[in-house]
């Protein structure tokens, strides 16, 4: 077994986020000393750095502490509703440039730099599975600094090993309430007899986080440097068949009422994803189905185990 002084060091961004805490764990286990940087006073812990993604050479100190093999760079303004938009081109982009930047003055670069895009890249395409090959037409600000950060990061690929992932939508337990599984599942969890909710004629590729970060890690191992991978199952839910499996599971159905104020502009409609490359690279990842994610996740809720 190695000791803290031989085992490769691994850097995550936004390590307390949602992703984080579980990459934190499968790199953990698959041998690797965990670094990582939060924001604010999240920022507490051994091997926890606070920083700021704006701020350049606080970023650069960071880097050069940890001299990290590694790096998943998924700290972002992820929510796709969120209301400032300055925030969100703020720290998906600049904040990205200024974290390759820095990686790129260690004297020895990283083995691998995943950057974590997303899928929402793609926008309202007519294509029914998305590959990776699929024109990028974003439809909101989001999708828009995610494609913004993806141009930075291939201005760095000369200099730096850099992975782009695509995740498709993910959750499991933790996930925020303002996201929309954990909302349902919360409602159902208080035995709720309402629920308001957005547009309803909506299908998306859902995996779990847990599949999620064994994908990343994967990749980290793999360093498949200057490539781009669609993260997701392949297989789409509409949420009226996600309501009925949560409804199923909670042993009772909940009034569901259409709220306009949450009716998203430009809702893009459909968003499956084409995993073949992915699988093709670092092989078949354990297939955990939403059914079980969902009740993994009312299960948590029950017993208190959000965090």
């Amino acid at each position: 077994m190695r000791s803290e002084q031989t085992r490769p060091r691994a850097l995550i961004t936004g390590l307390h986020g949602f992703t984080g805490r579980y990459l934190a764990q499968e790199l953990g286990a698959a041998g690797y000393q965990v670094y990582g940087t939060a924001h604010g006073q999240e920022s507490s812990g051994q091997g926890v750095y606070t920083v700021d993604l704006g701020d350049r050479q606080r970023l650069q100190q960071v880097v050069a502490e940890v001299q990290p093999h590694v790096v998943a760079h998924l700290a972002a303004i992820s929510f796709v509703a969120h209301g400032d938009a300055a925030a969100i081109y703020r720290t998906n982009v600049v904040g990205t440039r200024n974290l390759l930047e820095a990686l790129a003055t260690l004297a020895t670069p990283p083995e691998a730099v995943l950057v974590a895009s997303s899928a929402n890249i793609y926008g309202n395409t007519r294509t029914e599975v998305i590959s990776e090959m699929e024109p990028a037409q974003p439809a909101n600000d989001y999708g828009i600094s995610k494609l913004a950060m993806e141009h930075v990061a291939r201005l760095w690929m000369d200099r730096l090993p850099i992975i782009v992932t695509r995740p498709f939508n993910y959750t499991g337990v933790g996930q925020a309430e303002n996201f929309l599984l954990p909302k349902i599942i919360s409602h159902y969890r208080q035995r709720a007899g309402l629920i308001e909710l957005g547009n309803l004629d909506v299908a998306r590729d859902f995996s779990d986080v847990r599949t999620v970060v064994q994908a990343y890690t994967r990749l980290l191992q793999r360093a498949p440097a200057g490539q781009t991978f669609n993260i997701c199952s392949g297989r789409p839910h509409t949420l009226h068949q996600i309501l009925d499996m949560v409804a199923e599971l909670a042993g009772y159905k909940m009034e569901v009422r259409i709220n306009p104020a949450f009716v998203r502009a430009n809702e893009v409609k459909t968003l499956t994803g084409d995993p073949d490359k992915l699988r093709a690279c670092i092989g078949e990842l354990p297939q955990i189905s939403l059914r079980d994610t969902l009740a993994w996740m009312l299960d948590a809720g029950a017993k208190g185990e959000l965090n």
